[in-house]
């Protein structure tokens, strides 16, 4: 069975749209694009390399797009990214020139990648997958990269439908530029105290 690595790049508010660039998604009039620059250094983008290690991936059809537009002519700047995977949640997308590209329909496709033989699953950005999959308890790692800044607007990581569920905070970094990098592991189901203990 593979795992599902959610891998997002957050501000303390929860957003998660658009950290790379102006234009990367101003869907609903979003104009704060590119907020993670001011924050780099060379800890942290040592540690995103090591997350951008080859797995396959796990995505939502607009980041699918954002990353096919891009990403086939700089791979020297993610290693095996050509030859990983590439599975695309999408009701619209059939087919496309990026290899090694595989669409799938629906919830039960994702349960049944997940319950196949292969390298772990990450997935990068795709909000609205990424609710999906912690609506339906499919998230088996969150990997957060969480910047010194709110937004108060934006696609956030945690929306409606995400279900209870414990995870145990497995490493954190802090960076020098004040992000804070922690990696959550599922640990079952939400406990809670006793009243009146």
């Amino acid at each position: 069975m593979r795992k599902i690595i959610i891998t997002s790049f957050l501000t303390l508010d929860g957003v998660m749209q658009a950290p790379g660039g102006p234009e990367e998604d101003t869907s609903g009039g979003f104009s704060y694009g590119g907020w993670t620059a001011p924050y780099g250094d060379e800890v942290s983008a040592a540690i995103i390399q090591k997350q951008m290690e080859p797995s396959d991936l796990l995505l939502g059809r607009i980041t699918y797009q954002i990353f096919a537009s891009y990403w086939p002519g700089h791979a020297d700047y993610w290693p095996g990214i050509n030859d990983v995977t590439k599975y695309v949640l999408s009701g619209t997308m059939k087919e496309s020139d990026w290899k090694n590209t595989v669409f799938l329909n629906s919830v039960e496709d994702i349960v049944r990648l997940k319950e196949s033989n292969g390298p772990d699953l990450k997935v990068w950005g795709s909000s609205r997958l990424v609710q999906l999959l912690l609506k339906y308890d499919l998230a088996d790692e969150l990997w957060l990269k969480i910047f010194p800044l709110t937004l108060g607007r934006g696609k956030k990581l945690f929306g409606e439908g995400t279900v209870p569920a414990a995870f145990t905070l497995t490493e954190s970094t802090v960076t020098p530029g004040g992000i804070i990098f922690a990696g959550y592991t599922r640990a079952g189901e939400v406990k809670t105290g006793a009243a009146g203990a």
